[in-house]
């Protein structure tokens, strides 16, 4: 049996985070459509085929060395001797009409139940019955296994680009390549010279440190800083109880978007939420005079890195949900971006983690504000939104063609909405993950983020 591999303080921190309303995994939901010739018994072998899987490899096949002490310091991976595949993969079905409203209802009960953290921490769940004849895959992971580019990485592998192969498999089947840097970060907290060595890089990233701080202490520009949030219902206590709705936009058209203004495709993506948001708070009387702020992460590996674990910086964006005027909007989103990115200029990644962390830092006294009801008049962020870059071409398991990938991501208590995308394909898929509670009617906020694109492209003078 292999020895434990420790967990990073980034991962084994949302082990910590943990609790009965705010699990700590994300998920993919990915739409599939199987070849015109499959016979009617294509899902039951579908079904099989998963289930018979010749190996799970690492790190699929680990589970926590101590899951009876979640708050342990030093917690590490081990193998599961006596994994169980059966209980890892799933079969189920959306009642008809097996629509997308329904889907999303499954996906949302299915997202809202916790992880067994005595067992390797993801799941699988095979969807049927959906009305176009496709069928569905929903991925669970924990976070603290992989993060949301690692798991991309891990489907993009597994699938294959050939319609007509007989290779394609699913991630649990195929070795997770991880860096050299990734392996060394883990281990490197349960060794004494790689304290030393970490203490070295940080000494390092001070300097660099020391100047985004000030600035962002003494901004008086576009730059957003802690506490500029206004406090709305997005940043109230959650219940367990999930909402999942889905969008999707061409990406030739906001890329479009993006060249007419000027700005960049994450601008428009984050001005269309914006724009969104801002109608479904009005709608609900609910919209702050002061613009909504986004918890952005930002992905700090190099471009080839293959993943593992979790490498994420953090910058904070206004959405501008306080500027009536599409146009406007976007430009003052483009301003608050580009400020926040421009912190990162000369950075190592080690800085550019110490400053995510310094910034990120005062986020308990929101999540406590939430928790015992007594909020506070600003917070640090209103919502999440990131996004996930993943494969250009079209992508084939067992013959069916992948047709949409949405993500699924975590809220939690002063934070109940995520906004995820991911780019397939030549499209741009959006997942809304909200409490359901906290944040009715999420699908109205899913439709205006799409009016919001088309009053862009009106304002612009460009035909959708």
């Amino acid at each position: 049996m292999a020895r434990p591999r420790p967990l990073s303080p980034a991962d084994a921190g949302f082990l910590y985070a943990e609790t009965r309303e705010a699990p700590q995994h994300v998920g993919t939901l990915i739409r599939l459509q199987p070849p015109e010739d499959a016979p009617p018994e294509y899902l039951r072998g579908i079904h099989e085929r998963l289930r018979a899987a010749p190996s799970v490899v690492s790190p699929w096949n680990l589970r926590l060395a101590t899951p009876w002490f979640q708050y342990n310091p030093l917690h590490a991976w081990v193998e599961d001797e006596k994994f169980d595949l059966d209980y890892h993969v799933r079969r189920t079905a959306v009642p008809a009409p097996g629509d997308e409203r329904e889907l999303g209802t499954l996906v949302a009960r299915l997202h809202a139940s916790p992880l067994d953290l005595s067992k390797p921490l993801w799941e699988l769940h095979v969807i049927e019955g959906l009305e176009d004849g496709g069928f569905a895959l929903f991925v669970k992971v924990h976070h603290s296994l992989v993060d949301g580019y690692t798991l991309t990485k891990a489907h993009e592998r597994a699938f294959t680009t050939d319609p007509d192969s007989a290779q394609s498999r699913l991630f649990y089947d195929v070795p997770l390549k991880t860096s050299a840097a990734s392996d060394d970060l883990a281990a490197s907290w349960a060794d004494p010279a790689g304290l030393l060595r970490s203490a070295g890089q940080a000494a390092r990233a001070l300097g660099p440190l020391t100047r985004a701080l000030t600035r962002l202490t003494w901004n008086r520009g576009p730059l957003v800083g802690t506490f500029q949030a206004p406090n709305t219902p997005f940043n109230e206590r959650i219940t367990r109880n999930r909402r999942f709705a889905t969008q999707q936009y061409p990406l030739a058209r906001l890329k479009r978007l993006a060249g007419a203004s000027g700005t960049k495709l994450n601008d428009i993506a984050l001005a269309a939420c914006g724009g969104g948001i801002r109608r479904y708070l009005l709608e609900l009387g609910e919209l702050p005079d002061a613009p909504l702020v986004a918890f952005v992460p930002v992905n700090i590996r190099p471009e080839d890195d293959p993943g593992g674990g979790n490498a994420v910086g953090a910058l904070l964006a206004s959405m501008a949900t306080d500027v009536a005027d599409p146009v406007e909007r976007l430009r003052a989103v483009h301003a608050s971006t580009t400020e926040a990115k421009n912190q990162f200029v000369g950075m190592t990644p080690e800085a550019i983690t110490a400053y995510s962390q310094t910034l990120m830092a005062p986020v308990g006294l929101q999540t406590l504000g939430a928790i015992t009801g007594l909020g506070t008049p600003r917070v640090l962020f209103n919502v999440v939104v990131s996004n996930v870059p993943g494969p250009p071409e079209p992508l084939y398991f067992a013959g069916a063609r992948v047709v949409a990938m949405y993500p699924a991501s975590i809220v939690s208590h002063g934070l109940a909405l995520n906004i995820t995308l991911f780019s397939y394909a030549g499209q741009m898929h959006i997942g809304f993950t909200g409490c359901r509670d906290t944040v009715p009617h999420l699908q109205k906020l899913a439709v205006y983020t799409g009016e919001a694109v088309a009053e862009l492209e009106q304002a612009l003078a460009l035909e959708s």
